[in-house]
């Protein structure tokens, strides 16, 4: 094997890339048009475009023009995609560095899968068969109390609620439903069919015993094409919103030896039995109720949350690379180790980082990112840069945070560490969130189960310590010593704060209140937002990043002051404070009658074309940025001259936006 074509982006491009450089392969990455300047295009030693990443026929096409001895498919996309396995088989010198499209289809449907574990012998989740029409309006079904002692697999009759209802076919929470009782039954099992048939267009439903307190573990397993098959230990995770993961770790913190050793055996079991290949993961539910362990369903692909495996798995006391190992499997290798050299080193968590607001309904969030931090401590995969734009045309994960550490306790502190040293701004995502869950008890002490984050609520950090550190920067920025300081270290629009620095009035406002805060650098003291003073040392003041000691605890923050606004990342979360007069006028950022963007947002409405006349202070159009919408508004009397954007575009801090020719 040569040269390598991913056929991913983001953050897990970027990853097989890293090693297939190391291993000394070439690399192909495919794009489409709105991923021409992607970090993935630029890595790669050969870039091509192409019309989609779902596009089988013009990836394979790609591999035979560029000459690719293999493709890699990340997850997502075309990873589980048996008619793009069978297209590669079909490929003369092109192989999948994955398992067969036989495989695939076996495994890919949940049905098809369960009854193939239980062939096998491993245990599943007890279920009911689904009559092939349920008449309008007849009852529904009771599953038994008790279920036959030893039986693998037991389909019922009656049904005992509570069931989950759901698809067969694919993934990640689509077509899944929670029937608590018999009169949501029929509704529950329509709304799942019709789910499941738009997302993966197969309305084929499994019902199965709802179990109320579960973790969720996974198995790690990597087969080569010898019959050699080793798993890699398991990993939990069960901190998930709506079925969709947040925080993993390995190894699971709250299994006993006896339930890891039936999910670590079955999963090879399985493994044998579907005669897979290359690196797969096997996902069971824990009861915690009964103790009793279930498949649930087999991913044949890499999961996102491989690093927490790599990070704390040790083969023949060395750390392994999962991308290496699939590598040298698809180019027909042996593993060239057995279970026994396989064994476990410490605890690793990993954090997804997404773009989202978790804190206001997990809203998607797109937009420029204008400052990005990445924390050194810490292991993170990730794709995203300042000034990168992130649209919604993609998944929402931007990268992943992963600490190590001897014990869980000290790879829990590392995260938190890590994740304060992190921070996006100019983009909401979920960092915040995720860092204060990772510092909850509940995380703490591992009683999160699947349904935990479903029920319970994450408060969101308070802003006192955030506008004291916006205040003390926004005044310490006028003080003499930062006044020769070329190239403001806060400031990348070139403003600076200006007058006196001690004693100075800062107004900022958060959440539509006002927070005034005096702030005394001379004296080290700033009082307010809650007519507190606090007792300030300054200990860094540099490269958007300001650490202060208040009231004895030391506070770190990334903090990007403008001229409209200030804003703070403390302890992950995006703080955006503004100047309560900053939008006041609404009026040009020029004096020429140029209306320029005063924040990124994205532009509502315009009201004007080219050659209207228009009166002063009359509203030209709108935007909103940061939540808030703002009128553009004519600063005198004039015709409008140019009119640079349209409804829904994204524009950057300065964008021209409208330009207006004072009248004679």
């Amino acid at each position: 094997m040569d040269k390598l074509l991913v056929a991913n982006r983001g953050e897990i491009a970027l990853r097989i890339m890293r090693t297939a450089t190391s291993m000394g392969l070439r690399t192909v990455a495919v794009f489409t048009a709105a991923d021409r300047d992607a970090p993935h295009v630029r890595t790669a030693d050969e870039a091509v475009e192409v019309s989609s990443y779902l596009d089988i026929d013009a990836i394979v096409g790609v591999a035979r023009d560029v000459g690719a001895d293999a493709i890699h498919p990340g997850y997502g996309f075309l990873s589980e995609r048996s008619a793009f396995a069978r297209a590669i088989e079909g490929a003369d010198g092109v192989r999948l560095v994955g398992p067969s499209a036989d495989v695939m289809d076996a495994m890919g449907k949940k049905d098809a899968a369960r009854d193939i574990a239980i062939a096998a012998g491993v245990p599943v989740v007890p279920s009911h068969e689904l009559p092939s029409e349920v008449e309008e309006g007849a009852p529904s079904y009771e599953l038994p109390s008790e279920v036959e002692e030893g039986a693998l697999a037991p389909v019922t009759k009656p049904m005992h609620y509570p069931v989950l209802v759901k698809a067969a076919a694919g993934g990640g929470g689509k077509g899944m439903r929670i029937v608590r009782g018999a009169g949501d039954f029929d509704a529950a099992l329509a709304a799942a069919k019709r789910e499941a048939l738009s997302a993966f267009g197969d309305d084929t439903i499994l019902i199965e015993k709802y179990v109320e307190r579960g973790r969720h573990i996974e198995v790690q397993v990597i087969a080569d094409h010898h019959g050699n098959v080793v798993h890699l230990f398991e990993r939990d995770c069960s901190t998930q919103r709506r079925h969709q993961k947040v925080l993993e770790e390995a190894p699971a913190p709250t299994i006993t030896d006896a339930q890891r050793d039936v999910v670590t055996t079955s999963a090879v079991d399985l493994a044998r039995a579907v005669g897979y290949t290359n690196a797969g993961t096997v996902e069971f539910l824990l009861d915690s109720d009964s103790g009793e362990v279930y498949f649930l369903e087999m991913n044949t692909r890499l999961q996102v949350e491989h690093p927490v495996t790599e990070e704390v798995v040790r083969v023949r006391g060395d750390k392994l690379d999962l991308v290496e190992l699939q590598l040298r499997v698809a180019a027909g290798e042996t593993l060239g180790f057995g279970q026994d050299d396989v064994t476990v080193a410490g605890h690793a968590i990993e954090a997804r980082i997404y773009a989202e607001d978790s804190f206001n309904g997990f809203l998607p969030q797109a937009g420029r990112a204008d400052l990005v931090r990445w924390s050194g401590s810490a292991r993170v995969d990730h794709a995203l840069e300042s000034g990168q734009v992130v649209s919604t045309s993609f998944d929402p994960m931007l990268g992943k945070v992963i600490a190590w550490g001897e014990d869980r306790e000290t790879a829990r502190a590392r995260l938190l560490d890590a994740l304060d040293g992190s921070a996006v701004l100019g983009l909401t995502t979920n960092m915040g969130f995720v860092r204060a869950l990772a510092a909850s008890d509940e995380f703490r002490d591992a009683t999160i189960d699947t349904a935990w984050l479903d029920r319970a609520e994450v408060p969101a950090p308070s802003a006192d310590v955030p506008l004291v550190l916006a205040a003390w920067v926004d005044a310490a920025l006028a003080s003499p010593r930062f006044a020769g300081v070329a190239g403001d270290p806060f400031a990348p629009d070139g403003w600076r704060s200006a007058g006196p620095s001690s004693p100075t009035l800062v107004a900022l406002e958060h959440a539509g209140e006002v927070h005034e805060l005096v702030v005394d650098v001379a004296a080290g003291t700033v009082d307010g937002p809650d007519e507190k003073r606090r007792q300030v040392l300054e200990r860094e003041l540099a490269d958007h990043v300001a650490i202060l000691s208040i009231d004895g605890h030391d506070e770190r923050a990334v903090v990007n002051a403008q001229r409209h606004v200030i804003e703070v990342s403390h302890r992950g979360q995006r703080f955006v404070l503004e100047r309560p007069d900053a939008f006041a006028d609404h009026g040009p950022a020029a004096g020429d009658g140029t209306i320029l963007a005063p924040m990124p947002g994205t532009v509502l409405d315009v009201l004007v074309t080219v050659g209207q006349q228009v009166a002063e202070g009359e509203t030209l159009g709108a935007m909103e940025a940061m939540k808030m919408e703002l009128a553009l508004k004519a600063p005198f009397a004039g015709t409008v001259a140019q009119v640079d954007v349209v409804v829904g575009q994204q524009v950057a801090l300065g964008a021209t936006l409208i330009v207006v020719e004072a009248a004679e």
